[in-house]
């Protein structure tokens, strides 16, 4: 029989644990596993699902997934002034992992809760951007100036150690000066990798990844993971080493020894350009969920098809024929559409394209994805703690998990007390994938808020009494992990490539980061192969 101390060393560590079962069990706290959708989901690996014969929509284009990337895809399509065409989402919710929600003390995300403030005017984020007056005006270098409300307000980051909260996200306090040398000699490296550009004039390292460099110089850091590209530059310091294991969990859900070093390194230097720097991150009280409401209102609530799960598309002389379920009706929807973009992870296009249902393409089984937790917690009061303020970004040094931002932070700094939301992340970064997902799903909710307290209560004064409860969302299949090998590989090539130049694909584990740029790189690079295929003029917005 599992106890509850053998839970908590699972998800927290031998030391997490003992110390918390010295501690009393906590009380019932309300709540509970909001992620019902993933149940629809699920009927992709039953049995058929019931097919229709009457045609109940004919469109020159079928989006399937309601996500940053099928939504970037229909956000490029109304750019280009295309109406007739449908998104079919199988949640009643919007957004994918960039989804969010709401109580009366805020609203909150479930996932994707920030976006980097992009370096240039290039591309369509900046586009986006704009359309949503968050770009006020242009540096003299050409840099886009953001609106101050949506930029992460200081303090921006902390870090808790030994009971006391410190500024920043790396452990200063007690670094030995051996420490703090191996951390301005990696900046160092970081800020030249930022500078580096390749022989045709790309950025090495840039957002999207598609943009970058594709000199061997550079693809080679895909061969080896990002620990061994530590080891190999004799990083020794535990400090750093584990601020570099932290940036691969929070990005791309797995640790360092799991993570292709050019997708660690380009975590660290992307963002910059060797002279210039972020602007910082761009945040809302619901995360990314603000720029998944501003692409659906430009997509219309009209062209926007819930709780309909697309699991058919059968090609046919023009176009496909997309077989799907209403699961509140409880009954088939038949569409027919000349253009599709499928805007789904590749595990689940395995499921969909009838051609591939019995002999899925090769390509399927080297995209990894990884399994995470997000709990929001709604408090009636913010928590005291020891040292540095509560920040917008709250991380415990040591845990496996990713701390929790809150909710409530942009609001006016007078505004310092009173109830609040923390969103708590936390990946289950085991190489194991599958073993993840059945440990996932096989944790309880009262088994989750006794990890969160064990996890959190340490650090803050008074916890247990402020939270009025505590709801869970677990994403089995989070997050594409960019493991060594993969993002230069050719089956991430071979999988962005077009059928019968009409059904198209997007997702952001096309590009082998799970980050908004991503999927909406590809979302608007699908959208522009079916403007070609429909024969609809329109410049490029890439």
């Amino acid at each position: 029989m599992t106890t509850r101390r053998d839970v908590l060393i699972s998800f927290l560590g031998l030391g997490a644990a003992t110390s918390a079962c010295k501690r009393s069990v906590a009380p019932e706290i309300e709540g509970g596993l909001v992620d019902q959708f993933h149940e629809t989901g699920h009927l992709l690996r039953g049995p058929a699902l019931p097919r229709s014969e009457v045609t109940t929509h004919r469109v020159p284009a079928l989006i399937v997934g309601g996500g940053a990337a099928g939504l970037s895809a229909a956000w490029r399509l109304r750019g280009a002034g295309i109406t007739d065409f449908l998104v079919a989402e199988l949640d009643s919710t919007l957004g994918g992992t960039a989804q969010s929600g709401s109580n009366a003390v805020s609203a909150f995300p479930w996932g994707a809760h920030y976006l980097p403030a992009p370096l240039t005017m290039t591309g369509p984020v900046p586009r986006l951007l704009k359309e949503m007056e968050l770009i006020t005006g242009v540096s003299e270098s050409g840099a886009p100036e953001f609106a101050e409300n949506a930029l992460v307000g200081d303090p921006e980051e902390r870090l808790f150690f030994q009971g006391t909260w410190y500024e920043g996200q790396y452990l200063r306090a007690g670094a030995t000066a051996a420490d703090l040398e191996e951390l301005t000699r990696f900046e160092a490296l970081m800020a030249q990798f930022a500078s580096r550009t390749g022989s045709n004039g790309l950025k090495a390292l840039t957002v999207p990844l598609e943009n970058g460099s594709t000199d061997s110089e550079f693809t080679s850091l895909d061969a080896i993971s990002m620990a061994q590209w530590l080891e190999q530059q004799n990083f020794k310091s535990s400090r750093l080493k584990w601020l570099v294991d932290y940036a691969c969990r929070d990005d791309y859900g797995s640790t360092a020894d799991q993570i292709s070093a050019y997708a660690g390194l380009w975590y660290f230097a992307s963002r910059n350009s060797g002279t210039d720097k972020s602007d910082g991150f761009l945040s809302w009280p619901e995360g990314n969920g603000r720029i998944i409401r501003q692409l659906a209102e430009s997509t219309g609530a009209e062209r926007i098809a819930k709780n309909l799960l697309i699991h058919s598309l059968e090609p046919v002389n023009d176009g496909w024929v997309a077989h799907g379920w209403n699961a509140l009706e409880k009954k088939p929807v038949r569409i027919e559409a000349k253009q599709v973009v499928l805007a789904c992870p590749r595990f689940v296009a395995a499921h969909i394209v009838e051609p591939w249902k019995k002999a899925p393409p090769t390509f399927i089984k080297d995209f990894t994805y990884g399994p995470w937790v997000v709990a929001n917690l709604t408090l009636k009061e913010r928590p005291r703690s020891r040292g540095f303020p509560l920040a917008w970004d709250n991380v415990i040094y040591g845990s496996k998990s990713l701390g929790y931002v809150n909710a409530t932070h942009q609001r006016p700094r007078a505004d310092e007390h009173g109830p609040t939301v923390l969103t708590w992340y936390y990946p289950l970064s085991g190489g194991d994938v599958r073993a993840e997902r059945t440990r996932l799903l096989a944790t309880t909710h009262r088994d989750w808020v006794d990890i969160i307290l064990a996890d959190l209560v340490p650090a803050h004064l008074g916890l247990r009494d402020l939270i009025q409860r505590i709801d869970v969302m677990r994403w089995g299949h989070a997050m594409i992990r960019p493991v060594p090998g993969f993002l230069f590989s050719e089956s991430k090539r071979a999988a962005a490539v077009s059928l019968n130049e009409s059904l198209h694909f997007a997702h952001s584990d096309l590009g082998g980061l799970a980050l908004f740029e991503e999927a909406n790189h590809h979302g608007v690079r699908a959208a522009e192969q079916v403007l070609k295929s429909l024969q609809v003029p329109s410049e490029s917005w890439l």
